[in-house]
């Protein structure tokens, strides 16, 4: 097949939280299980701790994706009917162990693996490209970090001061939905940077505005086929101003509207154009890419 990605190699799958369909998100064992699988891109979301430490959980709270609602030493601790992770220090959130929390998926592996530091994620990283003998991508995103400042723990000085050295093997890019905090990285890093870009967003701004430094954008699927107000997509528009696209998210367990199987919503995504797609069961991203070829 003909791909009409940027560079025209075949579209990146990206492991969204890992393979946080089969496991819970955001573990070393879902990371391992999605290049096990054959995923591309590994991307963990980050979160600081009271004390600066990043961890690898979606949120902000803790509720959702950890067993700390079971934790008696931490019930006075909650706040608005949650656990912020800045509320609690590096070596608490050690103690607490990950959970599924899509009701829809199998709870078989709650409670067996651990909330990993960031740096423990580039560890698993460097070993895991030594082991294949292949570097290993690592695509973070830094959620919602000017609400973790305003809280007084600054995420993006965290990260940077993390990536100081990188292991050998390990690529970083780096995501974030606040161009702010992302130009700040990408000033004091160099890495490749991407913005997320939401339904509601005016994309065609953000290219003008931002698009001389960053490397791509992580645009919500549904905006692969809106309208623009002119003949060109999003994908066409990006690429002439030298941006990837990376569409989110898949999922086999939650088809878009207007598709019959996740498997029709990918090939159209792939047929579009797009660099790399976010997908909860990086498998069947594979075997759908695998079956264009």
């Amino acid at each position: 097949m003909h791909w009409r990605t940027l560079d025209g190699s075949k579209p990146l799958i990206i492991a969204h939280r890992g393979a946080s369909g089969p496991r819970p998100e955001h573990t070393l064992e879902g990371y391992a299980l999605a290049l096990e699988q054959g995923a591309d891109v590994i991307e963990p979301d980050l979160v600081p701790s009271a004390d600066g430490v990043l961890f690898a959980r979606h949120d902000e709270g803790l509720a959702r994706s950890t067993d700390i609602a079971e934790r008696s030493v931490f019930s006075a601790r909650k706040r608005g009917g949650d656990w912020r992770s800045d509320a609690l220090v590096a070596s608490e959130i050690d103690t607490l162990r990950a959970i599924q929390p899509d009701p829809g998926r199998s709870p078989e592996f709650d409670g067996r693996f651990a909330v990993p530091r960031w740096q423990s994620v580039m560890e698993w990283a460097a070993n895991a490209a030594r082991s294949r003998g292949a570097p290993v991508i690592l695509y973070p995103e830094l959620k919602r970090p000017a609400a973790f400042a305003a809280h007084g723990v600054d995420p993006v000085r965290c990260f940077i001061d993390s990536v100081a050295g990188l292991p050998a093997g390990v690529q970083v890019w780096v995501q974030c939905f606040e161009a702010e905090a992302l130009r700040r990285v990408h000033e004091a890093t160099g890495l490749p940077c991407c913005l997320g870009i939401d339904a509601s967003a005016d994309w065609p701004a953000l290219i003008r505005e931002h698009g001389s430094w960053l490397s791509s954008l992580g645009v919500k699927k549904s905006l692969l086929h809106g309208a623009t107000g002119s003949e060109a997509s999003l994908v066409d528009v990006a690429h002439t101003a030298g941006l990837r696209v990376d569409a989110w998210t898949y999922r086999d367990d939650r088809v878009g509207a207007g598709y019959d199987s996740v498997q029709d919503e990918l090939r159209d995504a792939l047929t579009a154009g797009v660099d790399g797609l976010f997908c909860d069961f990086p498998a069947t991203g594979l075997a759908v890419r695998d079956s264009l070829v």
